[in-house]
């Protein structure tokens, strides 16, 4: 005899949207708001001003992004694991002036800019070791050693100047040079842009920064070697602002004591304003880029409308906080949208047959006074008083 059982049915599924697809989305659509905000003022000061897209005005729009693109990127990665990273344009500063120096003794160029990279690779270690291991606040440390390079750079440096005259030709031209429109050191930053990028969708080292800003409690129990993840963060941003600076000095020919001053708070601007959430986990490389370029080409905009370079750092401050306000809206609304899916998930996975037939199998739980009741012994006088 063949007994035919009825077939089960399927066991709903959890709704698919999760909260790292719901935030992603999110930022791209900031990201895509700030290309759209940038071609729109771009397109506006062509119109008034029909020499602004020349080929010149291209690279010049592109060479003054560079730096900060560079820089931004690394900065990107220390506030991804929610700290910050204030001595970089101190450590921009010093390294320009280290790779001036070693070429001005008639040094190698590619030695000179693997020298100011170790340099900054060197600075960001420490800013890591305090930072992870010695359990001292990012905003305290990064702090410090801003005041700490900012006075040796000034003791080391004092009035001394590096100037194009002092440096080799081929190091000016190549800061200069490129590609039709396309500098050479837009095509570096580019190139270690998209690195990063990879690095952070594709690898898992990459995908535990995320982690680490979102929770670092979490990440913790999970297994996720936080201290190092911080560690290798700094020395990266530092290794960045180095190369940054022997960019700066191709690109300018002129070094001082005061290059990279006030540098770190356009670089955390940049950062912010291309949707890198400051508490951290969330945000991409690719729009600190776009906040770099928005940024940097505000400068060439307002001159080329006629309107005074005064109102750069006004624009520029205006620009931060709406970004902060748009941040906190953001967080609030996916917050809210999270809390429904999973109210809703859990609604799904309840009405599921499999639930019900677990909740129908198990036992009721008796009350103390009904298991007193089983237990005691019914007596014949007992039975006959009834």
């Amino acid at each position: 005899m063949t007994v035919t059982t009825p077939d089960r049915a399927p066991v709903a599924e959890a709704p698919r949207s999760s909260g790292t697809r719901l935030v992603d989305r999110v930022f791209k659509v900031r990201e895509l708001a700030i290309l759209v905000v940038f071609l729109v003022m771009i397109a506006v000061t062509q119109a008034g001003n029909s020499e602004f897209l020349s080929e010149q005005g291209v690279k010049d729009l592109l060479l003054n992004a560079t730096i900060l693109v560079l820089v931004a990127t690394g900065q990107s990665l220390v506030v991804i694991t929610r700290n910050v990273d204030l001595s970089v344009g101190s450590t921009l500063g010093i390294s320009a002036f280290a790779a001036g120096t070693y070429l001005h003794g008639g040094g190698d160029p590619v030695i000179a800019i693997v020298l100011a990279v170790l340099l900054g690779v060197g600075f960001g270690l420490l800013n890591g070791l305090l930072v992870s291991l010695g359990q001292v606040p990012a905003l305290v440390v990064t702090l410090g050693t801003l005041y700490v390079i900012r006075g040796i750079d000034s003791i080391w440096v004092g009035s001394r100047q590096i100037t194009a005259a002092d440096l080799p030709n081929p190091f000016v031209d190549f800061g200069s040079g490129g590609l039709s429109a396309v500098p050479w050191l837009a095509l570096i930053a580019l190139v270690v842009l998209i690195a990063t990028a990879c690095y952070l969708k594709h690898f898992g080292s990459g995908r535990e920064l995320y982690a680490l800003g979102s929770n670092p409690e979490a990440a913790l129990l999970a297994g996720i070697p936080v201290r190092r993840r911080i560690l290798a963060a700094y020395t990266f941003c530092g290794g960045l602002a180095g190369l940054a600076g022997a960019m700066y000095l191709a690109r300018f020919g002129n070094v001082d004591s005061s290059t990279g001053n006030g540098y770190e708070l356009t670089v955390v601007s940049a950062v912010v304003v291309g949707g890198v959430v400051f508490t951290g986990g969330s945000g991409s490389v690719y729009g600190a880029a776009l906040g770099a370029l928005l940024l940097t080409s505000i400068n060439s905009v307002l001159p080329a409308l006629g309107v005074s370079s005064v109102w750069v750092l006004a624009i520029n401050g205006v620009l931060l906080l709406l970004a902060i306000a748009i941040d906190r809206v953001v967080a609030v609304r996916v917050a809210s949208a999270l809390r429904k899916k999973s109210a809703a998930a859990r609604t799904a996975a309840a009405k599921t047959p499999a639930a019900k037939t677990a909740a129908a199998k198990t036992p009721v739980e008796k009350t103390p006074v009904e298991k007193a009741a089983v237990k005691t012994p019914v007596t014949k006088g007992d039975a006959h008083d009834a």
